[in-house]
Order: C-alpha cells, then structure tokens, then sequence
C-alpha cells in the first residue's frame, strides 16, 4: 500500500544549515510522512536546500516568507513544520504571529518544542476556527501508557547498535537514517528505533522524545521501544538513534538509551572541527577518546566504528582525517554523506557474522582491527 505524503513547508528563519537548524535538516534529507516542497529561511532566499547543506541539489527551494513561498508554490502545502530545535522555552511573539498567519492560510501545524501549540489557548482556538490541526511531536506517552525498566530487553536476540556521539547536533540521526536505508537495501530487515522529534517526524515507526520523558520512565521507555520492534518485525538489527553525548553536562539521553537499549555495539559520530560544544561556547568538545573511554566504562557495549560530520571541512581533508582516525583508533572511519555506510557495514558483518550470510552477495570483509581502547 502506497501512502501519499503530505507537502509540508518548513520553517528555519536564520538556522537553516546550522545546529539549531537540525530539524529542518533531517527533514530535507528524508522524510517518509512529508514531502517538503520548501524551506523559510530569508538569509538563505533563493538557494537550493540540498546545495545550503553541503549536500547535492535535491530542488528543494529556500523561500524569504511564507507569502514568498505561497507566491511561488502551484498548491497550498497541507503543513508548517516549525524546524528549529533551540534551547529556548517559548518561541518569540514574532514567530507565534507567523504560526497563526499559517492557519488562517489553511496550513496544519507540525512542531517539536517542548512548548506544546496544542495546549495553547490562542493556537487551539485558531485551529477550531481555521479547520486545520495541531500535532505536537515532543508530547511524551500519558502516564498510564508510560513504561518502566522491565528487563525485556536481555530477550532481544538480534544486533542492536546505538550511534551515539560526542555533542550535539553533530550528525547521529543522519548516519543511523543513512546506515539503515543502506542496510535493508542489501537484504536485511534493520528497524531504528526514534530518540528524538525530527526522526519521529521523519517517520520512524517506534521510539519516543527521550528529553521530553520524566526521568522515571526514560529508560524503561527505550526498553519498551526495542522490545515492541523486536517481537513486531522480527527484524535482523536494531539501531538506535543517540542523543547528545555520554560525556554532555547537560543532556541525560544518552545515559538512559545505553541503559534502556543495551547496544551491542556503539557507532561513534564526531565532528572533528568543532571546538566547542554546541550551544555552550563555554565547554570545549571532548576528545574521541575520552568519548569512547566513557562509552565502555559506564556500559557493557564497545565501539566498533566512528562516523565523522564534515561541518566545516574542506572535501579534500575528510579522507585525510579519515585515515588518521583510523590509524590512531584502530576502527573503521567514515563520513556516510560522502562515502556512504559500506565501512559500517563491514563492521556491522564482521562483528556480526549471521548478518553477512543474509547479505547476498556477502560483504567482503576486512580483518577486525585491534581496539585501542580496553
């Protein structure tokens, strides 16, 4: 059965292309729910999405507004999805004006803040009154839907791997989108399993906003989300989206996804430029190695591979880093937007050899490395 997508306009004022823009990102790069047919971002009017990211064309155009983008647009869009992911608690009186301007024009509203529009007395009121809905992403399971650690999880029989990553916004959904497209591609049955709003709205069928969760059910939850996709799709491997970084001062997510989930093994995304943590200009990245050290110390899982974000890197330096990752770390190194997953599916099938005999033709594999880190 072939679902119709819903058109959708995103809205990313001054953020597109950057970390608090990653919303809007993720969304570009792949939704199965929506078809994007524009991105609202006036400091970036008349580009290309694909071309603002770094990535290729993908005829995705950057309107200045959304009178802009109706102007030019042959049909209404059935959706506004605010696309920014800030740390503020409420949007500006500004952007509310432009949410509302949305629902007169007929557009529902898709957002995932922690401000819920639903709850809202002005915005539910437009919505009854323009006919259109609401849908609020973040909204955490009611209380007696919410789960508890149950240890289900030990009867989860098939791979399952956490991308984790040492920041913010550095690339983790990208890569576990990236690497389970590649996977069922060749064969195998691999679900992931959503941690956060943009993936939930990209269209992943299990999972849940991990920081919107009370601290009581956040790990049970995760649980819950590996458990359903196990036993309802009898999937080959599971992966597991992460969320900021074991070693963040700020975030707990990525505590409770290796508590919750129980990887097997860990891909680690990094952005080797990046000085300082996004959002905090005060706290300086942590080293790959710290990373991993704090990885393997607090679970049972390993890293087995390392995935890098290209942020502010000139083409020609990606395959050179690579290749010092690789010889420093002793594990298999990649940038799946340029190189794609193949030398994280070769790790995956090494580690993993029941994978690889459903891989026909199999993957060839190189020896496993040595890990550096015991």
């Amino acid at each position: 059965m072939v679902t119709t997508k819903k058109t959708a306009l995103v809205y990313c004022e001054s953020e597109f292309g950057l970390a608090d823009g990653k919303t809007a990102a993720g969304l570009v790069r792949h939704s199965e729910i929506y078809r994007i047919v524009g991105v609202l971002d006036s400091s970036l009017a008349g580009k290309d999405a694909g071309e603002a990211l770094g990535d290729k064309k993908n005829d995705i155009p950057i309107f200045a507004n959304l009178d802009d983008a109706l102007s030019h647009l042959p049909v209404l869009p059935n959706c506004y999805v605010y696309g920014k992911a800030p740390l503020d608690t409420y949007i500006s009186i500004a952007e509310r004006s432009l949410i509302l301007e949305a629902m007169e024009k007929g557009m529902d509203i898709i957002s995932g803040l922690h401000q819920f529009f639903s709850e809202d007395p002005e915005f539910s009121h437009m919505a009854v009154t323009c006919g259109v809905q609401i849908e609020d992403v973040r909204k955490p399971p009611k209380l007696q839907d919410s789960h508890v650690f149950t240890g289900r999880i030990a009867t989860v029989d098939v791979p399952v791997i956490a991308v984790l990553g040492t920041d913010c916004a550095c690339g983790k959904m990208t890569t576990a989108v990236e690497l389970n497209k590649a996977l069922n591609n060749l064969g195998l049955k691999s679900v992931m399993v959503a941690t956060g709003q943009t993936s939930l709205m990209q269209g992943a069928k299990y999972g849940v906003s991990m920081d919107a969760l009370v601290a009581q059910f956040a790990i049970g939850e995760i649980e819950n989300s590996v458990v359903q996709a196990f036993e309802q799709e009898s999937p080959d491997i599971i992966l597991v989206e992460g969320q900021s970084a074991v070693s963040h001062p700020a975030f707990m997510s990525s505590i409770g996804i290796l508590k919750g989930s129980l990887p097997d093994g860990v891909i680690l995304q990094h952005p080797p430029v990046r000085r300082f943590r996004c959002d905090f200009p005060g706290l300086a990245m942590p080293t790959v190695e710290s990373e991993i050290q704090l990885i393997e110390t607090v679970s049972s899982s390993r890293v087995i591979a390392i995935a890098l974000s290209h942020e502010n890197l000139p083409d020609e330096e990606i395959p050179i880093i690579i290749q010092d990752y690789e010889d420093r770390f002793h594990l298999p190194t990649t940038d799946v937007l340029h190189y794609g997953c193949e030398k994280l599916i070769q790790a995956l099938s090494a580690r993993f050899p029941s994978l690889n005999q459903k891989i026909n033709p199999p993957v060839p594999l190189e020896p496993l490395p040595v890990l550096a880190m015991g």
